[in-house]
């Protein structure tokens, strides 16, 4: 890959990409460059931690950027955008990794016929384990998703969607993460009331998450059946499963998913 990418904000999934960006060697680190509203601390420790370039002057390290990288919080975007608007070209390539806000909404903004393409990853970006969500706005084209694909592959997987679904994948693979870590939150709370030690309710939670997801990716096998091959009749398995269905646990995570996807939209409307 090619090119100059600019850091228009750089908090934690900022840090996770230039990591990615970094360890895969797809960009020399003399070509990234950082910049924030304000926090000068911590563009240094981004600086110290990764060797790359940061500034306080946003407009030139707009100017001097192929690509840009927006990773502000959804309610700064529409003044950092203003602020950097006639610094922005319409060669450059927008990416956007701000929950909740269309491509459509980046370009008004912008008033320039700019490629903009829209992200959503996940926290386990951090590790290299996003999913990550690509979705192209009207003035992108096929280079161009190539492109943001090249550099979130560098922390996980990539799909590219259309943009209307945008607001499901946030409330999946957006903020599913925090579904899962609630999830064993609360199994470590049950394991330590039942006996057990919290180390060792910790660790075997925390392996039994890592060896189910490892099941689901490399057997190919959907969940329900790996579900059913560990679910024997009058077992231990079916009673905690029939639990579950007692309770609702269905509905209760298809609740946790449309209220997520609801207010990915909400985001979308105070555009």
């Amino acid at each position: 890959m090619n090119g100059k990418i600019a850091f228009i904000g750089a908090g934690n999934m900022a840090e996770a990409v230039i990591s990615g960006i970094v360890h895969q060697g797809i960009l020399p680190k003399e070509q990234i460059t950082v910049t924030n509203r304000s926090n000068a601390e911590r563009l240094e420790e981004i600086s110290n931690t990764y060797q790359v370039r940061t500034s306080m002057d946003k407009e030139q390290v707009v100017q001097e950027a192929d690509m840009v990288l927006l990773a502000t919080k959804p309610y700064d975007l529409e003044e950092m955008l203003t602020s950097i608007r006639s610094h922005i070209q319409p060669e450059q390539l927008i990416i956007s990794v701000v929950a909740g806000i269309s491509t459509d909404f980046i370009s008004r903004l912008i008033g320039k016929e700019a490629p903009v393409v829209r992200t959503m990853p996940n926290t386990s970006a951090a590790v290299g384990a996003s999913a990550t969500a690509i979705a192209a706005g009207k003035y992108a084209g096929a280079e161009h998703i190539r492109q943001v694909e090249a550099l979130f592959n560098t922390i996980g997987l990539t799909q590219v969607v259309e943009e209307v679904d945008m607001h499901t994948v946030t409330g999946i693979s957006g903020s599913g993460p925090a579904y899962i870590y609630y999830l064993v939150e609360a199994m470590e709370k049950a394991a330590v009331e039942a006996g057990l030690d919290p180390e060792t309710a910790h660790e075997l939670i925390i392996q039994t998450v890592v060896g189910a997801g490892e099941m689901l990716k490399d057997s190919g096998e959907p969940a329900a059946l790996l579900r059913k091959k560990i679910t024997s009749t009058k077992g231990t398995t079916e009673a905690g499963v029939q639990s579950l269905e007692k309770n609702d646990f269905a509905a209760i995570i298809k609740d946790c998913v449309e209220s997520a996807r609801k207010r990915s939209v909400e985001l979308g409307k105070e555009e």
